[in-house]
């Protein structure tokens, strides 16, 4: 079937972030993560049919749209998880948050002498990750990935070596991004095994962002929720999960969070209190009709990414990594410095990426190539070009 994703839409008058950031300048936007795809027409059809009730009122969690996600995550990765381990929240960026806050209150129920908790953070990560200890009150320590070859990887010596040297609150909680943003990897069942020793050795609840999980590039690859490695790690994790990148419909944001552990799941819960807002029947009959896909959409998008990302990675070269999952490129220009930043340097070129320095990782930007492949060729002559004039 055609999911339009030639169809390059005219998005003015919609308020769109993603353009409105550069409304009235000649500057082609590839920053924030929303694609220029149509939402899927099942995502679409569901959402009008809940319309046909003339009634958008406070809405509870429908037990059938449970069972959807359920039968997603089952069907998807093996995994089989009880309808009482299931939090439903407003978006993930509000579940890290969150966790953070339920980690803290755990550790301030165990650990009465306490000063205070602290968050590891491995970087470069979506930009959001990092306002979290300044969200939540409590200390930050970054560990940088490191790059091997032609992977970003963990390196959980250094990661061993910060925590044992860090002389701040005690280190609660550590915060992934998996798949990574902005990276693009995918990590493998053999990294995500040491992440989980790692985890238990030290005592961290893990709070582990998987929602770009269903869009795996690399055909060899595979996603593996950590939580399902083993009733162990499982109950020390929160794991986040949304449809709304893979099914582009951020703006009908639903998300959940899977907790195993009790008393983990209760202090979450015991967070949310008068700060996290119900979701709305229109935001639950989308996700539902997601999450019950088993069309050829998603076939079809990851067939037409991976023609864009091929196409990236002919014009950046090694300057990138190879793209395992997300539609996120990660690209290197330490090496060329200039003023006010390389996201600058791109804007003065008409190009509208995102800066590498708020995830963490000065001297890059990210290029978001989900998009119909004649704006990515605009996309990609506006960054030859700026390239040729340095």
């Amino acid at each position: 079937m055609d999911y339009g994703f030639d169809t390059e839409i005219d998005r003015s008058a919609t308020f769109s972030s993603k353009w409105e950031k550069y409304a009235g300048r000649d500057i082609l936007p590839y920053w924030v993560a929303d694609m220029e795809f149509p939402t899927p027409y099942f995502v679409l059809d569901a959402v009008r049919a809940r319309l046909e009730h003339p009634i958008l009122g406070y809405t509870r969690t429908p037990p059938d749209f449970i069972e959807s996600f359920q039968g997603w995550l089952q069907r998807a990765y093996g995994w089989a998880v009880p309808a009482e381990w299931l939090v439903w929240i407003p978006g993930v960026v509000t579940g890290f948050n969150l966790a953070a806050l339920a980690a803290a209150r755990l550790a301030d129920t165990a650990h009465k002498a306490d000063p205070g908790t602290a968050i590891l953070i491995p970087t470069p990560v979506y930009y959001p990750f990092l306002s979290v200890p300044r969200n939540t009150d409590q200390q930050a320590l970054s560990v940088p990935l490191v790059r091997d070859g032609a992977r970003w990887c963990m390196d959980f010596d250094a990661m061993q070596d910060a925590l044992d040297q860090w002389t701040g609150a005690p280190v609660r909680l550590l915060l992934l991004s998996n798949p990574q943003n902005p990276t693009g990897r995918a990590y493998t069942r053999a990294e995500l095994s040491l992440l989980a020793d790692f985890c238990l050795r030290n005592n961290l609840v893990l709070c582990s962002d998987e929602i770009h999980s269903p869009i795996i590039l690399d055909e060899q690859a595979r996603h593996i929720p950590v939580a399902s490695l083993s009733q162990t790690i499982a109950e020390r994790t929160i794991t986040l999960f949304a449809a709304t990148k893979t099914y582009n419909m951020p703006g009908l944001s639903c998300g959940v969070a899977v907790i195993p552990d009790l008393a983990l799941r209760r202090a979450f819960i015991h967070s949310m209190g008068g700060l996290v807002p119900g979701i709305g029947p229109l935001n639950f009959a989308a996700s539902q009709a997601a999450f019950a896909d088993q069309s050829d959409y998603l076939p079809e998008l990851l067939a037409y990414l991976r023609g864009n990302h091929r196409r990236v990675q002919e014009v950046v070269g090694n300057r990138m990594t190879a793209v395992e999952a997300t539609y996120l490129a990660w690209i290197d220009l330490s090496d060329t410095p200039v003023a006010g930043g390389p996201g600058t340097f791109f804007e003065s070129h008409g190009l509208g990426l995102s800066d590498g320095a708020p995830f963490g990782g000065p001297g890059f930007v990210r290029f978001n190539f989900a998009c119909p492949r004649s704006m990515l060729e605009r996309g990609l002559d506006r960054y030859q070009a700026a390239m040729s004039s340095l």
